[in-house]
């Protein structure tokens, strides 16, 4: 599905071109891709923006809108957002006032998404083959199944996003657990 989707692997190419050395597209842009495939759209959900995800300790919190405005114009018509899982906690903390402990790895930070079927990240290798960064699996992504990551997101926050995001209404054939 990755290697098909044109405005993905462009996204994909686009990323990559900043020779980050941990980091993947994920949550909304590979969620709405598989579940608009499966459900058999024939024109694909625009995402809201492409999350660009990495992981490094030693960069800098500016570092982040740096990649930003060069993925802004290599493509301006895509809404990027960087984010880099090292700092995190950071962003708890400043944010919502609440103090969690640092990210270990991108792996981990992905971990952390709100749900179980949107915690999943692809990339592309130099040789365009494609690599998926999935700590739950496949599973709930590919069965239509949304369920609530405790990890981070209270249930309350899982729920207003499940209400946003109108997922029932754009993917009918999801099984949507609230609890």
């Amino acid at each position: 599905m990755v290697s098909t989707s044109a405005s993905l692997m462009a996204a994909l190419r686009a990323a990559r071109s900043l020779a980050l050395h941990d980091w993947c597209i994920g949550a909304g842009a590979v969620r709405s891709l598989v579940w608009d495939t499966l459900h058999g759209h024939a024109c694909p959900s625009a995402p809201e923006d492409i999350d660009v995800v990495y992981y490094d300790a030693r960069a800098c919190p500016a570092q982040d809108a740096q990649l930003e405005a060069r993925l802004r114009a290599t493509i301006p018509t895509m809404r990027w957002e960087v984010t880099n899982q090292a700092h995190v906690h950071e962003w708890f903390a400043s944010t919502l006032g609440q103090t969690v402990a640092p990210f270990s790895s991108l792996k981990e930070g992905i971990a952390t998404w709100p749900e179980y079927a949107t915690c999943v990240g692809v990339y592309v290798n130099e040789d365009d083959s494609i690599g998926i960064v999935a700590p739950y699996g496949l599973d709930d992504l590919f069965n239509l199944r949304v369920r609530h990551n405790p990890t981070r997101a209270s249930l309350d926050t899982y729920r207003q996003r499940v209400h946003d995001k109108r997922f029932q209404e754009r993917w009918p054939r999801l099984s949507i657990s609230m609890e």
